[in-house]
């Protein structure tokens, strides 16, 4: 388990090479944008070489993919002495197609290698990611049905579409999800670990509300991008995610979010997930008071110079948590500090029954709430581990805090 850590904290950070291959459906209009996300991420960095059918040059001109990937676009007219669809997916560490049309996903399933796409689709060793894209009918038809099964049973991962508006003037199921959803699917299947695989990971992240009456609230800036990050990061490596947090605008890609307002929300949410997790991070910078007495109607201004509001303490989730976490259970806990770091962090590592916990400057420049980078200590309960310092981008630092958390 240690030398698996050490390659992945080694590897996970190196160029991935993504095989992008378009068949001709009307959703090829949107792949220039997933190879612009593709290489401008900062969390991989990825290099991206494209196949395009015959039929997807209707939708998408080769010129403007060239641009984008940096790279020549490979057609059928590039059959030759070089052998691409060997060469292209030797070099890939994954295979994507997007969109995959019926008649494509039908001569894959077959073992048809009638084109550049499909032959490399054969010839292909490394993960297979399918995106179908179609008409409702033609998706739910029995026979599209069939070969969606036999190529998951093969080990092709193979991502729904969703649900909405078709370009055929209909609304159903059968559109290919946004390039940025897309973008994470890829992530998941170049991620060089899958360590959480079979584990389930609750997430708490972002503020809650403390409602005074119907339309105010006290609250914090507490954005949930650490929390979303931890979650994230959990998913690529395998893991089954729930993430609980109040109107928390991320891409929820194959994990749940369970909405929630105010801290007694957020407590009752945890509780009823407690056995089902085998991991619980507590990312969620919960509100520490309420109000007594919730005002049912709005608290007017008029005449009032001032008013007068008394709050009482919210209780503590982590801890109750704590209290009640079975054996083999890992909880994890944020503090977010201004001044004694690391004491008052181990403070409420001991207080609270946690198995590590990360705390962070909250003054620090560059890093808390609303940032996309934080610097970190993680501190576990057992003193033989000595406490880490992680900074840069809270998507890097998610990383690095599962590495030195599995167990």
């Amino acid at each position: 388990m240690l030398m698996k850590k050490i390659n992945s904290m080694i590897t996970w950070k190196s160029e991935r090479k993504i095989l992008l291959g378009i068949s001709g459906g009307i959703a090829a209009y949107k792949i220039p944008e997933l190879v612009r996300l593709i290489k401008k991420s900062n969390f991989f960095s990825c290099d991206v070489q494209i196949i395009l059918t015959e039929s997807a040059k209707n939708f998408v001109a080769p010129m403007a993919l060239e641009t984008l990937s940096g790279h020549k676009v490979f057609t059928d007219d590039d059959f030759d002495f070089n052998i691409p669809h060997i060469s292209l997916t030797n070099w890939a560490d994954v295979f994507v197609i997007a969109p995959c049309t019926a008649n494509t996903l039908a001569k894959i399933s077959g073992g048809i290698c009638d084109n550049l796409l499909t032959s490399a689709a054969l010839a292909a060793k490394c993960p297979l990611v399918i995106f179908p894209a179609m008409n409702e009918n033609m998706y739910e038809n029995k026979f599209t049905q069939n070969n969606l099964r036999k190529l998951s049973e093969y080990g092709v991962k193979v991502v729904e579409p969703s649900r909405g508006f078709l370009a055929c003037g209909t609304s159903g199921k059968g559109r290919m999800p946004e390039p940025h959803e897309i973008l994470q699917e890829i992530f998941r299947a170049l991620c060089p670990v899958k360590d959480l695989t079979g584990k389930n990971v609750l997430v708490t992240a972002g503020a809650t509300l403390e409602y005074l009456d119907p339309v105010r609230y006290i609250s914090n800036p507490s954005s949930g991008k650490m929390g979303a990050a931890m979650a994230r990061s959990a998913w690529y490596r395998g893991a089954n995610v729930k993430i609980v947090s109040q109107a928390l605008n991320i891409d929820t890609y194959d994990f749940e979010v369970v909405k929630i307002k105010s801290a007694l929300d957020m407590l009752e949410a945890v509780k009823e997930n407690l056995n089902w997790a085998d991991y619980i991070v507590k990312a969620a910078a919960v509100g520490d008071y309420r109000a007594k007495n919730f005002s049912s109607n709005k608290l007017k201004r008029e005449n009032k110079n001032e008013l007068t509001i008394e709050l009482i303490q919210n209780p503590d989730i982590a801890q109750e948590a704590g209290k009640l976490k079975r054996e083999g259970q890992i909880l994890i806990g944020f503090a977010a500090e201004s001044e004694n770091i690391s004491e008052n962090a181990r403070e409420k590592l001991s207080r609270k029954n946690l198995d590590y916990i990360l705390a962070n400057d909250i003054l620090a420049e560059n890093s808390g709430f609303e940032s996309d980078f934080n610097t970190l200590r993680l501190i576990s309960r057992d003193i033989n581990k000595p406490e880490k310092i992680f900074s840069g981008l809270k998507e890097d630092i998610a990383f690095e805090v599962w590495d030195n958390v599995i167990v």
